[in-house]
């Protein structure tokens, strides 16, 4: 695991030296390739040592965080074009990168809790420094108190776990039953504010929302994976007061996934849509990993590794939109399936994945998902109906709004703008030989031209 670790802090230099852009992503695709090769025994944990370890979650979140790292690098090829500091642009993705490789492969919690809030600062700095509207501000403080708010019980409930066991290390935590209320609200709450949970989760629109292509997809694809992560984590030794309270948040998580899968309904923005939708998906996995059955941990894991692709991806289709329109709103991006065919394609390839049509993963994750919801009530049933209903029609909505329907009248302005410069080049021309005030008249006009 040090190998990697090396690989990306001696990627930083080459982040500052010319023409090395698309360098550091051959070589994020190449360390992707090398980790892939990993000896995986699902079983148990390995490649282990004093300080890292590697299990399947780990192997597959990792995975998926080298990938998305790569792709927004090739998303943020117009910085690269205008030169747009795009040299700390990629310091910060390899940062970013570094920060999640150490938080999914760590051993010791409290070194856990370090990477998992350093991950924060390049995802602030990313919507800070290359966030599109003045709102950004705004959007970054939502995030940053957001999450400290959830943190500090976090780090409390470390510190006592290991006053109380002597050990912080998550391999030996198993062996362990910790039946203790506050310490449970203590050291799942952060993560539950990161996935997030409904009535925690105003941050998400916001921050996606204000984010430039690059930070939503990393927000969409590992951010909120963080804290599906924590939670499989330490659920091991808090499994016995979970038991107790697990229907709170199993019934919170499932109403608001139903909430938010109608509030996608009223979005006129792609953006806030997306990331609407991202919060309806991942209530429905804070709800199968709170069951603490099987077929809800492999579920929840699935749709995670899944939603992490199917969700960035939108995202960088949305920014594509976006670049050639300079809008994000539904009426504008309507009938597009006319200026951009094979866009048509892609958006409905992720929206069918979106709304778990097979052969997606997303398909694979929801039925072993709504299988262990059920197994733990069959009331359940209904807003499990409910929420994959609407995820079908929010996501048809999407793409039947932005590909289909009548095009909006200006995107031919860029055309008549054109034409017009033309026609008063031309009465320029034909002013200097028969009127020469008009034809300097209409040279000043060609001047002033905004």
């Amino acid at each position: 695991m040090m190998k990697f670790l090396f690989m990306m802090i001696f990627m930083i230099p080459l982040c500052f030296m010319k023409n090395m852009f698309w360098l550091v992503q051959m070589m994020l695709f190449f360390m992707m390739f090398l980790f892939m090769n990993l000896n995986l025994n699902i079983m148990c944990f390995f490649n282990m040592s004093y300080m890292f370890y590697c299990d399947i979650i780990s192997f597959g979140l990792i995975l998926l965080s080298i990938w998305i790292c790569s792709l927004m690098i090739m998303a943020g090829e117009s910085l690269f074009k205008l030169n747009f500091y795009f040299n700390f642009f990629l310091f910060n993705v390899i940062f970013l990168l570094i920060m999640l490789y150490l938080t999914f492969s760590v051993l010791n919690l409290l070194l856990f809790y370090f990477f998992f809030e350093a991950s924060l600062i390049p995802t602030l700095l990313l919507i800070i420094g290359w966030g599109y509207q003045p709102e950004r501000i705004q959007a970054g403080m939502y995030l940053l108190f957001y999450t400290l708010f959830g943190s500090l019980p976090l780090l409390m409930g470390i510190i006592y776990i290991f006053n109380d066991l002597n050990t912080m290390t998550i391999y030996f935590l198993k062996f362990f039953n910790m039946n203790m209320y506050l310490l449970y609200i203590s050291m799942i709450f952060a993560f539950l504010v990161k996935m997030p949970m409904y009535f925690v989760h105003l941050w998400l629109p916001k921050a996606h929302v204000e984010a430039p292509v690059s930070g939503s997809m990393i927000l969409a694809g590992i951010m909120l994976k963080l804290g599906g992560y924590g939670l499989l984590r330490v659920m091991i030794f808090l499994q016995e007061v979970n038991l107790k309270l697990n229907y709170i948040w199993i019934i919170i998580s499932l109403v608001g996934g139903l909430f938010i899968s109608m509030k996608c309904f009223c979005q006129v923005d792609m953006k806030s849509l997306i990331a609407y939708s991202s919060v309806a998906h991942m209530s429905m996995v804070i709800g199968s990993i709170m069951v603490m059955n099987y077929w809800g941990f492999i579920g929840s894991y699935i749709l995670m590794i899944s939603h992490g692709l199917c969700s960035s991806g939108m995202f960088c289709l949305a920014n594509i939109n976006y670049e050639r329109l300079h809008s994000r709103s539904l009426y504008i991006n309507s009938g597009m399936v006319n200026f951009m065919p094979s866009m048509s394609l892609w958006w409905f390839l992720l929206l069918s994945s979106n709304m778990a049509a097979p052969p997606s993963l997303n398909l694979l994750g929801e039925i072993s998902l709504i299988n262990s919801l059920v197994s733990w009530s069959n009331i359940s049933m209904i807003l499990l109906m409910m929420i994959s209903f609407f995820s079908a029609g929010y996501s048809l909505y999407l793409y039947s709004y932005i590909q289909h329907g009548k095009y909006f009248q200006g995107l031919y302005s860029f055309y008549v703008w054109f034409i017009s410069w033309v026609f008063i080049i031309i009465f320029a021309l034909i002013s200097f030989k028969y009127d020469n005030f008009k034809g300097w008249f209409y040279f000043y006009l060609i001047l002033n031209k905004k």
